[in-house]
Order: C-alpha cells, then sequence, then structure tokens
C-alpha cells in the first residue's frame, strides 16, 4: 500500500540563504509543471508578514533562474507565512491553525542543524506529527553521540518510514551525471578502475562569500558543511562499484563500501584554513579558529 500523499508542505527558514537560492526556485519550477497543487507554509522569526515573504519568494525567481509570471501568481496563492520563534510554542500552535484541514503535512527544515531537534520536539507537542513527514538537510549532528541523540528525537516523534535524512547536493543534475558519465559510457567505463587511474582530485569552489551566514558558518565551517557530505558523495560516486539495481537502496550499499574502505584521516593529510576578512563577518567571533577552507588527502583501499 502506498504511502498517502502529502496535503500541505512546510518548509522552516523560509527568509533563508537555502530558501532564497534553491527552495522558492524549486517551488516554480513545480508549479511551472503541474506538480505542487497545495499550501505551502513558510516559517521563519524576522518578524516579516505574509507580503514580504511573496516579495521574498519574487526576488528569489527574479535573481535565480528568472520569474515566471503565471506560475508565480499560481504559488502566490498557495503560499501562507508564519512568523516566530522556534523555541515559542505559540509559534507551533499558529502552525497547527494554518494546516487547517491537513493530515499529511510535509515539514522540510531549512535552518541550521543545532535548531533540527528543538523544532522535531516542537512540531511533536503541537501535534504537527499524527501522519507527517520530515525532511532534514546536513548535517545530522556534530559527531556519533549528538547524531544518536538527534535521532532519538526524531524516533520520538516520527515513524523511520516518514523520515527523510538528505543531501540536497545529490539533486544536483551535474552530480546525478556522474553515475551516468561512469556506468553507461561504454568506453570510459573499462578503463575506469585503480589500474589506470592513480588519482582523482575533487575541487569544490564558490565565488560568493558568507554572506550573512557567520552564525551558520560558526557551527558549521568548511569540514561540516561541504567536505564531509557534500563532497564525500561526489568521492562515493566516482569509486563506487556499479550497483544491483538503479534504486536508491543499491546506491547506497555500494557508497557505503567505499566510505568504509577509506583508512581514518591522518591529521598531516589535511589542511585548514581561514580567509582574510572572515572574523570581521557578522556573528563571527573575534578569535574565530572555524576553517573556511579545507584540502583532504586520503586514499581508499578497494
Amino acid at each position: 500500500m502506498s504511502a498517502p500523499h502529502a496535503d500541505a508542505l512546510v518548509f522552516f527558514g523560509a527568509t533563508g540563504d537555502l530558501a532564497y537560492k534553491k527552495i522558492f526556485p524549486a517551488l516554480q519550477a513545480m508549479v511551472r509543471r503541474g506538480q505542487l497543487d497545495l499550501p505551502v507554509v513558510g516559517v521563519a522569526k524576522p518578524g516579516w508578514t505574509l507580503e514580504q515573504s511573496k516579495a521574498r519568494a519574487r526576488a528569489s525567481w527574479e535573481k535565480h533562474g528568472g520569474l515566471d509570471a503565471a506560475a508565480f501568481a499560481r504559488l502566490s496563492a498557495l503560499l501562507r507565512y508564519v512568523d516566530g520563534a522556534y523555541e515559542d510554542a505559540a509559534t507551533f500552535q499558529a502552525l497547527r491553525r494554518e494546516l487547517g484541514s491537513a493530515e499529511h503535512p510535509l515539514h522540510y527544515l531549512a535552518i541550521p542543524p543545532v535548531l533540527f531537534g528543538l523544532v522535531v520536539e516542537q512540531l511533536g507537542k503541537s501535534s504537527c506529527t499524527p501522519g507527517a513527514r520530515v525532511i532534514l538537510e546536513k548535517p545530522f549532528g556534530r559527531d556519533l553521540a549528538s547524531a544518536r541523540a538527534l535521532n532519538r528525537i526524531l524516533l520520538g516523534n516520527f515513524n523511520e518510514s516518514a523520515i527523510f535524512r538528505i543531501d540536497h547536493y545529490l539533486g544536483k543534475t551535474p552530480v546525478q551525471n556522474i553515475l551516468y558519465f561512469r556506468f553507461s559510457n561504454s568506453f570510459l567505463e573499462p578503463i575506469w578502475n585503480r589500474r589506470y587511474v592513480k588519482s582523482v582530485q575533487l575541487t569544490m569552489a564558490e565565488n560568493f562569500g558568507v554572506q550573512g551566514r557567520g552564525v551558520f558558518y560558526e557551527e558549521a565551517g568548511a569540514i561540516r558543511d561541504v567536505v564531509q557530505n557534500h563532497l564525500f558523495q561526489i568521492l562515493s560516486n566516482l569509486a563506487m562499484e556499479p550497483p544491483a539495481g538503479a534504486d536508491s537502496e543499491s546506491v547506497r550499499d555500494e557508497k557505503v563500501k567505499v566510505l568504509k574502505a577509506i583508512p581514518p584521516l591522518d591529521p598531516a593529510s589535511v589542511v585548514r584554513g581561514q580567509f582574510r576578512g572572515y572574523r570581521r563577518e557578522k556573528g563571527v567571533a573575534a578569535d574565530s579558529r572555524v576553517e573556511t577552507f579545507a584540502a583532504v588527502r586520503l586514499e581508499i583501499n578497494s
């Protein structure tokens, strides 16, 4: 029996960087393709109104991909907005009212990872979890202990089948194309192995700065923000054996084999650096030691 379709989409962090760059453009694309026709509730805490939220969405589309007037009109009619702090129970009571008769909302946490547990607990207390699903962005905890603690909170409020731990980087077309480039390319596949390939260098370079995300970056840093998720996903795509099937679990199983074949990192093989001017960013400590640049050299015992 298939799971019921979601009847509302809630995304926390509606005024944040991820929403501006990725979520709003994705929502417009879904509306344009006829794949989105349900209430979309943004939740954040800057003291905004619904009209300000719609203006933010419009600015996002104009900046990232272009504004589709017809799609904007349809999505604008679907948009809702709840303003409030995540530690305030009233915020989630207002969300429950905004959801109305929705029985299967999808909660997308596009917020700093340190807030995941708090928001999930508040959702549970406000009766927003029965029949619902939840999506969490990376990183998942700071270490094994905190990851397990977060998992306990999730399982205390949602069924495992309703929890989605994701890395949005995997949705990028160039990342997905790596698998086709490798396994559907009869010219390349026979020589894509250790006999002919001595080393591979992965570089992720960005052309923008902190952009007001100092508080988040102080919590994450370059290694937790992109290396141990984004770049390791690409590494796995490049080094994995052909999966038994095209389903997500078969692909995941082969990725796990790659990660298990990586010996513990030697500190001498890791370089951490900080760009000039970072400590002058808002929300950044004057004596911050958080890296904004990282380079890692590793071997795979394959």
